[in-house]
């Protein structure tokens, strides 16, 4: 652990752009191969990276307790499936939205299931950001129907996710953490092809089939998409791990929120993928508050 400010916020920065631009492309992916699919290939590709980068000696593939690591990345796992399966129905800012309410819940459960005590300005922080929530999801952007919800329920489980690292995997090498993690998408990815292949559900043509379609052969363009994606998710992860081993975790969770100015400019210049005044009220908020409990929880 370093203490370099200057540091710790290029790495954030870094991740975030990283993060931003290739979680665009999770929508173009949906247009020819199903979430299940997306994620067990996304695997295929990562985990052997992540076995040369052990092998090189960056790092230790076997955790110290298998079954913490498993719960904390099973948690997770499941809010990025969430999250990812939202962005083929939504622009990424209302997705990111969704998925950044985590530092709420996190606060959530560490009062109610463990007792924390928190002052006024945190509470108002949490009511700030709920507040956000309702804005960005709001009547103003159409019906709202499940799929609006999906990216909150995204947040939901990478909040239990980011409590589970903070208390049972204290210690784990990131590494063995980031194989967990391919590992159980890739395995719900090939579970859920499992069903879904005697099943044979009438999925939509496009995007709007991402949740319902079965094995498909990927275009040339998917394979290219799927490995960039793989790739920049390794990095980008990497970046981020570095810049909260460089500074204090209250002052980088802030630059983390610069991905709500990447993700959506790249969804513009790539896509003509715009951002509605109703949306860019709500995104503030959430993002202010998430902020304001990173600072106030540091003291």
């Amino acid at each position: 652990m370093t203490h370099n400010p200057r540091q710790a916020a290029t790495f954030m920065v870094l991740a975030m752009l990283i993060i931003g631009l290739i979680d665009n492309y999770i929508a173009v992916i949906a247009r020819d191969i199903s979430l299940w699919q997306f994620q067990f290939v996304r695997a295929c590709v990562g985990l052997p990276m992540l076995i040369a980068v052990a092998w090189l000696g960056f790092g230790s593939l076997r955790p110290i307790r298998l079954w913490a690591v498993l719960l904390r990345n099973g948690l997770v796992a499941i809010g990025m499936l969430f999250y990812f399966g939202s962005l083929a129905f939504m622009p990424i800012a209302q997705a990111l939205a969704g998925l950044f309410t985590a530092p709420i819940f996190v606060l959530l459960i560490s009062v109610f299931a463990f007792g924390e005590k928190v002052g006024t300005l945190r509470v108002l922080a949490v009511l700030l950001g709920f507040a956000g929530i309702v804005v960005v999801l709001g009547p103003g952007n159409g019906t709202l129907t499940y799929v609006n919800f999906l990216p909150v329920f995204g947040g939901l489980f990478y909040a239990m996710g980011s409590v589970a690292t903070q208390r049972i995997c204290a210690g784990e090498s990131t590494i063995a953490m980031l194989a967990g993690l391919f590992s159980l998408q890739g395995l719900f990815g090939l579970l859920a092809l499992g069903v879904l292949a005697p099943w044979a559900p009438l999925a939509p043509v496009g995007a709007e089939g991402f949740l319902l379609r079965g094995f498909v052969w990927p275009t040339g363009l998917t394979w290219v998409l799927i490995f960039v994606q793989a790739i920049g998710s390794l990095i980008g992860v990497g970046f981020l791990i570095r810049a909260y081993q460089s500074g204090e975790p209250s002052f980088v969770a802030v630059f983390e929120y610069s991905v709500f100015i990447f993700g959506p400019l790249f969804a513009y210049l790539l896509f003509g993928q715009g951002v509605n005044a109703q949306q860019m009220i709500g995104i503030a908020m959430i993002a202010g508050a998430g902020s304001l409990i990173a600072l106030r929880s540091d003291r």
